[in-house]
């Protein structure tokens, strides 16, 4: 039993899957595309997806994300019949076959724009970066906030602060705080060569 096995089966996964598409495909590979993910929606336990076109026209790469809520939500879409006939003709448009990590947790939140598959930084490294965005996030909902707040029932004020947090976290401050932090999340002195 790996020490991943327990967490991924009861907790929500994320799968980010690398795909380089040839050149004059694009049109053909994000239509085939979108039917995977209309497929993937009716399966139980799917949670969303978002599709990451390439960043330049030198770098056919997209990146696929999709989310579902476990181990065997996720394992039942990709044993389906539905998902193998889309697949197989995905990948007939592809430069080099799919490259897919599975992730969970706050690992999402770290990953940078042409890195694949994610190989996340070290768990001190993605606590003491999370905090850092974390801490003025909070102190500034309670610094404009806070007079409003206060005459807010308890579980409603902590509803609305981690709803607001939350998204910033998600949306603003990580993809900042990881492209700001790379050098340190993702040194390159991996004997990596591009």
């Amino acid at each position: 039993m790996t020490e991943h096995t327990h967490a991924e089966t009861t907790s929500p996964l994320t799968v980010v899957v690398s795909r380089r598409v040839k050149k004059g495909q694009e049109a053909e590979f994000e239509k085939l595309s979108s039917q995977m993910t209309e497929r993937a929606s009716a399966f139980p336990g799917y949670l969303g997806a978002a599709m990451f076109r390439p960043s330049s026209a030198d770098d056919p790469e997209y990146r696929i994300v999709f989310k579902f809520r476990d181990r065997d939500t996720l394992t039942a879409w990709e044993e389906s019949a539905e998902r193998a006939e889309l697949l197989e003709q995905i990948e007939s448009l592809l430069v080099q076959p799919s490259e897919r990590e599975v992730t969970s947790g706050i690992v999402t939140w770290f990953t940078l724009p042409g890195q694949n598959p994610v190989t996340p930084p070290p768990k001190w490294k993605m606590t003491i970066v999370s905090w850092l965005a974390l801490y003025p996030a909070v102190t500034l909902v309670f610094v404009l906030f806070g007079d409003l707040l206060a005459s807010v029932p308890l579980l409603l004020r902590t509803l609305i602060v981690t709803v607001v947090v939350m998204l910033l976290m998600t949306y603003v401050l990580m993809p900042r705080m990881t492209r700001w932090f790379s050098f340190w999340l993702f040194p390159k002195n991996k004997g990596q060569s591009r």
